[in-house]
């Protein structure tokens, strides 16, 4: 993989930026226009049980394909072609028999969803899409060994291949003004995950190499390798997921629908924190091993200081026009969202901290630290979400994303200083420096350009 990198790095950076940024691009546009009509087709109770749906299997695939995700990844990169038929075969064995589980258990615990939101078309929407889980295993573990041979054509088309198809039935049914049944889109879904597979297949089938015999030496490996990641994954997906689903069944499913549409306008101003987080991952792991934890510092402030810069006067604007924003996105039926994202935008101060607290805790080997900080922020979103939702009703789920975030923030703040020594102050000077040295090199490229 070296001899690659090495060998013209500037295209290869150059490719996947233009690459990665497309699929993110196309991925928010297509995901942002099913919602944009979704909410003016389906009715507040329906879109909520559709939420509360999306947020179930989301959990699950995201967590469930986390076990093997990284693992693959890792392994394969460095891998000769006998250990890669190993590699491979082991992470489709162990992916086909989490599926398999997971199956049995959706389709054993579904009863009690419809019971636990008062639905009855949730247990149908549950049981049908159980028939992807086999399908969607495949294709994550496609992305990984494309991903693995430093490949991304397929890993970055088959997301917006995946929303095509639910774009194109919801967008018929808007234009003609047809209603939706939620069965109908759960199956229109589930036709987008097997097209993004065979786009995947397209792509990777000429790096897939099996072995007859199952090496259970790599299977544990694996396994061991993934078991905190996928612990990750399942306390991040339920950090963000459980107040939609807490607001289901505590007040209402109209209610989750309505906190939704909320989070999904504040879920833009994830978009530099995630960006930046892609940056600083490798750059964090690679200074760290040839500089020690000054190096960590200096990423760390400079990069949350760059987030600041960018998020901060975006969720003032946000906050300032949370009236005229919520009309033209969601329209007049979601106006009680309006104080909801006025509280949440408030998260914006604290998120970054938080977020590559985890990034250059795991860059530097600190993964075990990590796991424990996203399990306590999950726990509390849990517990304080059934506190203030119980006294505050629908707002109460504001007021508790805004205390966990707060919260973890001072964690992070205590667990930075100790292992890194940094300073929770000095990434506002950073930020405030961001705008010159911006436009300076604005203004150098204009006169480089004369």
């Amino acid at each position: 993989m070296t001899n690659v990198l090495n060998s013209s790095p500037k295209n290869y950076w150059l490719k996947n930026a233009i690459i990665t940024v497309f699929q993110n691009s196309s991925n928010l546009v297509l995901g942002f226009l099913n919602f944009y009509m979704l909410i003016r087709i389906l009715s507040p109770d329906d879109y909520g049980t559709w939420i509360i749906f999306t947020s179930i299997i989301t959990i699950v695939e995201l967590s469930k394909n986390g076990l093997t995700q990284e693992a693959t990844i890792k392994f394969l990169a460095g891998a000769d072609l006998s250990d890669k038929k190993k590699i491979i075969t082991a992470t489709f064995i162990i992916n086909i028999c989490v599926s398999v589980f997971v199956t049995l258990l959706f389709l054993l615990l579904s009863p009690v969803a419809g019971q636990l939101w008062r639905s009855e078309v949730l247990p149908t929407m549950l049981n049908l899409y159980t028939i992807t889980f086999i399908i969607s295993g495949i294709l994550s573990e496609l992305n990984c060994i494309e991903q693995a041979n430093l490949q991304f054509k397929g890993s970055s088309l088959a997301p917006s291949v995946k929303q095509l198809a639910p774009f194109a039935y919801i967008s018929y049914h808007y234009f003609t003004k047809q209603t939706i049944s939620l069965v109908s889109l759960t199956t229109v879904t589930i036709l987008g995950v097997i097209a993004a597979t065979f786009v995947a297949l397209a792509f990777t089938y000429k790096f897939i190499h099996i072995t007859k015999v199952i090496d259970m030496k790599w299977v544990k490996k694996i396994f061991h390798f993934g078991k905190y990641s996928f612990a990750v994954w399942l306390s991040s997906m339920l950090a963000g997921s459980i107040d939609q689903m807490m607001l289901g069944f505590m007040l209402s499913k109209s209610a989750s629908g309505v906190f939704n549409v909320t989070t999904r306008i504040t879920n833009l101003t994830d978009i530099p924190i995630n960006a930046m987080s892609t940056i600083v991952f490798p750059q964090s792991s690679r200074r760290f091993e040839s500089d020690g934890n000054e190096s960590i510092k200096y990423i760390y402030e400079r990069s949350v200081g760059v987030i600041l810069a960018v998020l901060v006067p975006c969720a003032l604007m946000l906050f300032i026009l949370a009236d005229f924003v919520m009309l033209i996105i969601a329209g007049e039926a979601y106006h009680e969202s309006v104080p909801l994202l006025r509280i949440i935008l408030i998260n914006c101060l604290f998120a970054p901290y938080v977020r590559q607290c985890g990034i250059v805790l795991v860059a530097s080997g600190r993964a075990k630290i990590n796991f424990y900080l996203v399990a306590v922020s999950a726990s509390l979103v849990l517990l304080s979400n059934l506190f203030f939702i119980k006294q505050f009703g629908i707002m109460g789920a504001a007021y508790a994303s805004v205390f966990v975030n707060l919260t973890a923030f001072l964690i992070a703040r205590y667990v930075l200083k100790k292992y890194f020594n940094i300073n929770i102050l000095n990434p506002w000077v950073y930020a405030v420096a961001f705008y010159p040295e911006f436009l300076k090199k604005i203004f150098k490229g204009k006169r480089a350009g004369n």
